[in-house]
């Protein structure tokens, strides 16, 4: 008998439950009383469980009614959810939002985003990939991921069409016990040649046989961001880091930024851009998420 218990009789025996008495549960449920009496009693039948004591002036849950009171809420707020994300669906909006973020982009505007997109698209699942160089694009090329976050690669991708949204500072570093810190000159690439350079590698193919940024012959690759930036403030070597990853810091003395032939004083700006297919524009979600971000860019700049 359970399958046929009905959403209606689900809903009224929430209603009951919070309203405090068939009568105004009859009311807000535009209902004549018998009728919510009906349903509560034809769903006991069928549950097999007393849910309301009524031996009271006003019906009382039982402790059985108690546990399932949590279940119909459960059911009632499922199949809601259904309807409202089906409708959504309807109307074009992606069932899924899969964003693939450069590791170069600052944290604190992609979470600020992320939080707004999760208060503005409630029924969108997001499924959020950090990578870097050729192994963000990578999602994107084989369909894994509809959209990305990106930094700018020195290579074409024909398939791709980008939206730029800010420019990111690129600095070299060392920390502040390397020989290197201690040049009160620019840097030639001759001098850095001489000392370990920490590089970020490529989890990808896509760049195999390029060198990005790579200056010195003895070099250090390393799979992550945050390994390179431990081995950095530990003086292993020298390397760029986005600068709004190490501004404390270069404040704090700890790290050192290199005046470098070839490197602008202020950094190497790398350009990020919002990556989707061109032949597959983002939705709704993805295009509001884009709008967004170019707004905080604009803000953050």
């Amino acid at each position: 008998m359970l399958d046929g218990v009905s959403l209606d009789q689900l809903r009224t025996f929430i209603a009951a439950v919070d309203e405090g008495s068939f009568s105004a549960a009859a009311r807000k449920l535009n209902r004549v009383q018998s009728a919510v009496s009906g349903w509560i009693a034809s769903l006991e039948d069928q549950v097999g469980v007393v849910l309301f004591d009524r031996s009271g002036r006003f019906p009382k849950l039982t402790p059985e009614g108690v546990l399932l009171l949590a279940d119909a809420r459960n059911v009632v707020s499922g199949v809601d959810t259904l309807k409202a994300r089906a409708k959504l669906m309807s109307s074009g909006l992606e069932a899924e939002l899969s964003v693939v973020v450069d590791v170069f982009f600052p944290t604190d505007v992609i979470s600020a985003a992320i939080k707004a997109f999760a208060s503005r698209f409630p029924f969108t699942p997001l499924r959020l990939f950090v990578e870097a160089l050729g192994a963000a694009y990578q999602p994107i090329l084989d369909g894994r991921c509809s959209m990305g976050i990106l930094g700018a690669l020195p290579m074409e991708f024909p398939s791709l069409f980008t939206e730029r949204l800010n420019e990111i500072s690129l600095v070299m570093v060392a920390a502040a016990e390397h020989p290197l810190a201690s040049f009160d000159r620019r840097i030639s690439r001759r001098e850095l040649g001489k000392h370990v350079q920490l590089v970020l590698t490529d989890r990808s193919e896509l760049m195999t046989g390029r060198d990005y940024g790579v200056i010195s012959p003895t070099t250090w690759r390393l799979g992550d961001l945050s390994t390179k930036y431990a081995f950095l403030k530990d003086g292993m070597g020298y390397g760029s880091m986005p600068r709004h990853m190490v501004d404390r810091d270069i404040a704090r003395g700890s790290l050192v930024v290199l005046d470098v032939d070839e490197i602008p004083p202020g950094g190497f700006p790398l350009t990020t851009s919002a990556v989707y297919p061109a032949a597959q524009p983002p939705g709704p979600a993805g295009r509001w998420l884009i709008d967004h971000l170019k707004r905080q860019c604009a803000d953050h700049s």
